[in-house]
């Protein structure tokens, strides 16, 4: 780990997923759209964002629910740090998810933008949350992997941003 990746978080109980996707649109523009906070849900399913404090810069507390039915997940995000067109840091700081996240931008030949979207979660549950994790991140990366998906074939549409 380089000193310019973010820590994971420390203890038990840690759950990562990575997701990598190829855009075929320039880097400015992928990241453009990545900080186009509330219209994430058109790419992240069943999801709704909105700024709570700031302009959606650095310093900006980002507000994330997910509802399927009656269950409804908030994710509470403060933005770290932006180093547009490259990089994206988050920290989830929630009741439930807990950590640190980051998109990258990688610019590619031809105009495309490779995008990884490396995010480390605070397990809850203690050891349930550890036991639990390895059933739950196969589908996690699944749902990473196509929600990048969506993105880029919105960004490559002129859809985004």
């Amino acid at each position: 780990m380089t000193p310019s990746e973010p820590v994971p978080p420390q203890g038990s109980g840690t759950g990562e997923v990575t997701a990598t996707v190829i855009v075929n649109a320039p880097a400015e523009r992928v990241f453009a759209a990545f900080l186009a906070w509330e219209r994430q849900g058109e790419w992240i399913p069943l999801t709704k964002v909105r700024i709570v404090e700031g302009d959606g810069g650095e310093g900006s507390l980002i507000e994330a629910i997910t509802a399927a039915g009656p269950a409804q997940l908030r994710d509470e995000m403060r933005v770290e740090r932006i180093d547009a067109p490259y990089e994206l840091r988050v920290m989830h700081c929630g009741k439930i998810l807990r950590g640190p996240g980051v998109l990258r931008c990688t610019p590619m030949a031809g105009g495309r933008t490779q995008v990884v979207w490396h995010e480390w979660f605070q397990l809850p549950a203690g050891a349930a949350g550890k036991v639990i994790w390895p059933v739950l991140w196969p589908g996690s990366k699944t749902a990473f992997k196509q929600t990048l998906r969506r993105f880029a074939r919105l960004v490559e549409a002129g859809s985004l941003p």
